[in-house]
């Protein structure tokens, strides 16, 4: 065996795991189907400008020693996430606070939003939602729902908010101050000079292989290493045999505008259902160090569209519906019997993870080897 382990995959959870590796004294080799290191945090310099290729992230945790250790590895800048959402030419703040009730109401107390949202919610009169729709508004109301819920939820999935699951939306966080930060978490930011510089120091001294597909040839991956840490799809390890699990996904078109601000904010939604897209990043935004400098008279934006998953797309989001749960859980049961198999991350364990629990998870998963 050349490899302590062989770690399929080059996104977070495995950069960071072969990173727990080396510092371990272990020999790792990571391979990755793609033509470049980092998965969907993958950053691409465009005009001078830090593109976050596969949509935008924002590191946050709560968690001191996950902010200390990414840290340790690059410097952080202090990027608050205050995304706006865009209905009908009309722009509100996200998430749900003050300064959207008192745009959409022309109000200024929070007594007067509470009495609003409630009143709104007892005329609803759902004790037992049946759908989505139902949902959102048994928790907030026909107008919040109305403007800012139901047409980007339903490009989101791609149906009717009538023929989504309830469980979707378990709460929905509403906030009665004045306070734009889309997280509740005590540290965020993102790798100053962008992702790359961070996936690039958690493989340093890792041996690396892109373009190149375990699939392709599985026979001599699985005899080149001692164990594997598999961070792609688990459906597609076990060749499908209990069916395929599902995903949404997005794709983005992206434009390069003469202008140094084409929308003030690195995020806007667009809360219509007609409008084609959910929303559009302006990457300059992301970067908030005076150090890193940027062109005066250009900007990159990229509008993100919603759609099903097809052959050929980068799977995105778990649909964890009742059907896909039960395929899933045949998958896991086959994977805690393997003896030198690993599986980590998003794809593997067909679960939406935050960035910092991803780190947490990686560290977790590496030191119990």
């Amino acid at each position: 065996m050349k490899y302590d382990y062989l770690i399929v995959g080059a996104g977070l959870f495995g950069s960071v795991f072969a990173y727990q590796k080396r510092q371990e004294g272990k020999n790792c080799l990571i391979i990755d189907k793609r033509k470049h290191l980092g998965g969907n945090l993958y950053c691409e310099n465009v005009e001078g400008i830090t593109v976050h290729k596969f949509g935008p992230h924002i590191f946050h945790t709560s968690n001191e020693k996950i902010w200390a250790f990414v840290n340790s590895l690059v410097e952080f800048n202090s990027f608050i996430n205050s995304p706006l959402a865009c209905f009908e030419g009309n722009v509100y703040n996200l998430p749900f606070n003050m300064n959207t009730f008192a745009k959409m109401w022309n109000i200024k107390s929070p007594e007067e939003a509470k009495s609003i949202i409630n009143k709104q919610i007892e005329e609803a009169n759902i004790s037992e939602p049946k759908n989505l729709e139902e949902q959102a508004l048994s928790l907030v109301g026909k107008d919040i729902f109305n403007t800012l819920i139901k047409g980007y939820t339903e490009k989101q999935w791609g149906r009717s908010c009538k023929d989504l699951p309830a469980f979707i939306i378990k709460r929905l966080p509403v906030r009665f101050t004045y306070n734009n930060n889309y997280f509740n978490d005590k540290y965020q930011g993102i790798p100053v000079g962008g992702y790359n510089n961070l996936i690039e120091k958690l493989l340093e001294n890792v041996d690396i292989k892109l373009n190149t597909d375990y699939f392709s040839n599985r026979n001599y991956f699985d005899n080149i290493a001692e164990k594997i840490l598999f961070t792609g799809k688990i459906d597609e390890f076990y060749n499908y045999q209990f069916g395929e699990l599902e995903y949404r996904t997005v794709t983005w078109r992206s434009e390069i505008k003469d202008s140094n601000n084409f929308q003030g904010v690195a995020v806007m939604n667009f809360t219509e259902r007609e409008v084609p897209y959910t929303r559009i990043i302006e990457h300059r935004h992301f970067e908030t160090d005076s150090r890193v400098s940027m062109p005066d008279n250009k900007t990159v934006v990229s509008f993100e569209f919603s759609k099903e998953f097809e052959e050929g797309d980068e799977p995105m989001y778990p649909i964890n519906d009742e059907r896909n749960t039960k395929v899933y859980e045949s998958y896991k049961n086959l994977a805690e019997q393997e003896r030198n198999v690993i599986f980590g991350g998003r794809l593997a364990e067909y679960k939406y993870y935050d960035m910092d629990k991803i780190v947490e998870n990686a560290l977790e998963t590496a030191k119990k080897q």
